[in-house]
């Protein structure tokens, strides 16, 4: 998902109530709704870490906008995009479409709180998948990298600082780091490997094209055994 489309959360957040993923999907939605479609850009991270690789399944968690996913599919990948959000999902599929690149997007609605989907990857993108909303995000990100292929990566790019536009500006946030990141994914060394774990800073535009620098906090994981 790109850095701009979903609001920066309370880290630290986890677990599920009864009816977060009702509250969840329904925010989702009228956030998708009140915005107009628009075309997003990839990720830089995703960018970066994608373009050597041969293509092949990638799973796009939290699409939202969909920059990263129609990227991927241009680049020759088989994208399985979802999002919370059914607009969001439309709109994809729509613009997959106008891309002339449908047959390579897959584009689903989730609830990743409570249902994950089905597959195997060779790459799973986890692009600022933080929200407000009460999330087993740990446990969804253990099950994205048990979803890879041997070889396959798991790149998870979160928020590491607060940006002057960002809806939260509790001066007491804590953004977890990448080691406290891998920590709470507690993979089994044997089996998936950390091949990148570093906080980068980059300069960002905000909605009102004001721009400061942000940190990024980036875990790259591998799988190496089935």
């Amino acid at each position: 998902m790109d850095s701009t489309r979903r609001p920066r959360p309370t880290p630290g957040t986890g677990g599920n109530t009864g009816t977060a993923g009702t509250d969840a999907e329904r925010f989702w939605e009228q956030h998708y709704r009140a915005r107009p479609a628009a075309t997003a850009r990839v990720n830089p991270l995703l960018a970066e870490t994608a373009a050597p690789l041969r293509p092949g399944a990638a799973l796009d968690l939290g699409c939202g906008a969909g920059g990263d996913a129609l990227w991927l599919a241009e680049q020759g990948w088989q994208v399985t995009a979802v999002d919370i959000s059914t607009t969001a999902v439309e709109r994809i599929r729509d613009r997959a479409r106008a891309l002339g690149i449908a047959d390579r997007v897959a584009a689903e609605q989730h609830d990743l709180a409570v249902g994950f989907p089905g597959g195997q990857f060779d790459l799973v993108s986890a692009q600022y998948f933080q929200t407000p909303f009460a999330l087993p995000r740990s446990h969804v990100l253990r099950t994205a990298a048990a979803a890879l292929r041997p070889g396959g990566l798991l790149l998870i790019v979160d928020h590491g600082s607060t940006a002057p536009w960002s809806w939260n500006q509790d001066p007491d946030i804590h953004y977890p780091t990448p080691a406290e990141i891998a920590a709470g994914l507690a993979l089994d060394p044997g089996r998936w490997s950390v091949l990148r774990a570093d906080m980068h800073r980059r300069r960002a535009t905000g909605p009102g094209g004001e721009t400061a620098t942000v940190t990024d906090n980036v875990l790259l994981v591998q799988r190496i055994t089935a």
